[in-house]
């Protein structure tokens, strides 16, 4: 016969309760388990993008702490981690130069040896190791030397992309009072040029229009003007008009062939917009074709008389060959036809300044 206190409820569900925690011990395995808590050293990215390639440093920021650092926490002449925690790593989604050096895309461990007049930077094939603990020279896929610079203090180790250009950018490590930089560039026509080609093998390829862009694009980047007009030729097969045959006709320009390059202008002149027109009409002015451009804004007028735009340009063209009279004619035809208020301002101060 049971106690009384057994039948009093929560007495009985305390008893059962504890009875099964006694069990959990028994049935889970012998491991530790790690939780997640803030990092003394938190984690952190940075990228930047030069032309089509992306570089990217992934890290751990430890903090000064009003320790002595530099021949201190990392001595002197010494391989050191250049973060905390697992490797600090500098990936790159193309082929690069670091500090000077090529090296292709890929992930690369960062490791530093400083000195008190000269660092070492380096970039390793190991990116998944546990800081410089089993750094081995061997795996070294550079070093390049860089001198540290005095700088503002950072409390926290930071890397930072700087100065970027349009085929390169420097990645300098700041903390404490010390800033670490080493140059990367690309080459921005054959980085764009390789995307290019893996872009056109995917769906764009059935537009006329993206086989005009890469041509254009590579005819004004690059001197692979064999490859421009391949790409040219394919947009005039998928899309026949006067864009096309305008950029197949530049590359003949380019080329020395300048009159089978207008004749095929002439040809597909009726198929242009308004838009393309007036291109055309400032591609000639930048020519110095200063007549031949002329005829081409006044041929917009004609087309298309209730724009704006096209009295707008053919005042910039007549105001560009000196005939005062006739660009204020035509800007004021253009002040009359637009509302937007920007677009007036701006007329109405051309229209000032031609007095």
């Amino acid at each position: 016969m049971p106690r009384p206190a057994d039948r009093t409820p929560w007495r009985r569900s305390l008893r059962l309760a504890v009875a099964f925690l006694s069990t959990i011990p028994a049935a889970l395995p012998a491991q530790n388990y790690v939780l997640d808590l803030p990092l003394d050293s938190p984690h952190a990215t940075v990228t930047q993008d030069v032309a089509l390639a992306t570089f990217s440093v992934d890290y751990h920021r430890p903090g000064v702490n009003g320790r002595v650092l530099w021949g201190g926490l990392v001595p002197w002449d010494s391989v050191w981690r250049a973060g905390a925690n697992e490797n600090t790593v500098f990936a790159a989604t193309s082929a690069f130069t670091f500090g000077g050096t090529a090296l292709p895309a890929g992930r690369y461990g960062v490791f530093m040896i400083p000195g008190r007049r000269e660092w070492t930077v380096i970039l390793s094939r190991m990116s998944t190791a546990w800081g410089a603990f089993s750094y081995d020279r061997a795996e070294d896929a550079l070093r390049v030397a860089a001198v540290p610079k005095a700088a503002e203090f950072t409390e926290r180790l930071q890397y930072a992309f700087e100065a970027p250009t349009a085929d390169g950018v420097t990645l300098t490590m700041h903390w404490e009072k010390v800033a670490v930089s080493v140059p990367i560039t690309i080459d921005r026509g054959a980085v764009v040029l390789d995307s290019l080609r893996s872009q056109l093998r995917t769906l764009p390829r059935f537009w006329g229009s993206a086989w005009e862009e890469a041509s254009a694009w590579a005819l004004n980047n690059t001197s692979n003007i064999d490859l421009a007009e391949v790409w040219a030729d394919t947009a005039v097969a998928l899309a026949p008009g006067f864009g096309s045959y305008n950029l197949k006709a530049t590359i003949l320009d380019r080329r020395g062939r300048t009159a089978e390059a207008d004749s095929l202008r002439q040809a597909h002149l009726a198929s242009a917009t308004e838009a393309q027109l007036n291109a055309y009409g400032y591609q000639l002015l930048n020519q110095n074709r200063n007549a031949e451009g002329l005829a081409v804004f006044i041929r917009n007028t004609q087309e298309h008389p209730d724009s704006w735009n096209v009295w707008d340009s053919l005042g910039e063209a007549y105001a560009a060959l000196g005939d005062k009279a006739k660009a204020v004619t035509n800007y004021r035809k253009a002040l009359a036809l637009t509302s937007d208020p920007v677009q007036k301002k701006r007329i109405e101060g051309i229209l000032a300044g031609l007095k």
